[in-house]
């Protein structure tokens, strides 16, 4: 028989946050492929985990994932953590689980903490439909570009960022989304010094301005929806409408306007469906 490959979560700051089960599941692994060995150590002998630690991270070969699939093909148990948090989440592994499931290989997750679901969920924003986009871009011009298609989402968003680019990230959010939009910064959640400001985006730019710790440690971003769907777009669908009508279906013009339009795409479609 195979082995199985485990996806454990780990702590996101606090080393009690791990579930008895995740503590069972690494005193049984062969190995644990850690993208830190020296932070996943802290971790082991808080536990009393005394399985063997084996570096991995995104410059893994080719070669260490055969390696993995091998041991796991000859039936041991391997598990895959990362520093923080729940495995695969904007951190190193997906090639090798990608490989492991085509390997048609046993893969379990083991779940626990996530930074992308308690800054969610300490925000106070809404949370049945929110938007993940990982680590935002290093480049401005990148920044700007993926910022600006959020303009008018309706949906929370979701972004890590670096404590050495917030400052930066924050002054490129006022000039996009205005001075009200409201955002939620969770910094080192978990640990003791936490942090979680809520307010507008001006506020945030000027706490960051006189706050040296906003500069400081693990950052959740979180961007509260869009209430400003564009009302222009709406005045001018009559004459969109019929300007458009030869060249798209009025499926099309539903679907595409009311992503920027504060009526639906079905309330479009009604308006003008003969």
């Amino acid at each position: 028989m195979t082995g199985t490959l485990y996806l454990v979560a780990t702590p996101i700051g606090n080393l009690e946050d791990i579930t008895l089960r995740a503590i069972r599941i690494l005193n049984e692994s062969s190995i644990v492929l850690a993208e830190d060995t020296r932070n996943s150590k802290k971790l082991f002998v808080a536990h009393k985990i005394s399985s063997k630690l084996v570096s991995y991270n995104d410059y893994s070969s080719q070669k260490k994932n055969s390696s993995i699939i091998k041991q796991l093909k000859d039936g041991k148990t391997i598990s895959l953590i990362s520093d923080a948090g729940t495995p695969l989440v904007s951190d190193p592994g997906h090639e090798l689980v990608s490989q492991v499931i085509s390997e048609k290989i046993n893969v379990e997750s083991i779940p626990g903490p996530s930074s992308v679901i308690s800054g969610l969920i300490t925000s106070g924003f809404k949370n049945n439909k929110f938007i993940f986009e990982g680590f935002l871009p290093k480049k401005s011009s990148e920044l700007k570009s993926l910022l600006s298609t959020y303009n008018y989402e309706t949906k929370t968003i979701i972004f890590f960022e670096s404590p050495y680019r917030i400052k930066k990230t924050l002054k490129v959010m006022r000039d996009i989304f205005g001075k009200n939009r409201r955002i939620s910064i969770a910094r080192e959640m978990t640990k003791m010094h936490e942090t979680i400001l809520r307010g507008t985006i001006e506020e945030m730019n000027l706490i960051a301005d006189v706050d040296l710790n906003i500069s400081r440690g693990e950052i959740v971003i979180v961007l509260d929806g869009s209430d400003k769907k564009n009302e222009e777009f709406d005045n001018k669908l009559d004459y969109l409408y019929a300007s458009l009508s030869n060249d798209l279906s009025l499926k099309q013009f539903s679907k595409i306007f009311s992503k920027i339009s504060r009526q639906s795409a079905k309330e479009i479609y009604n308006k003008y469906k003969e």
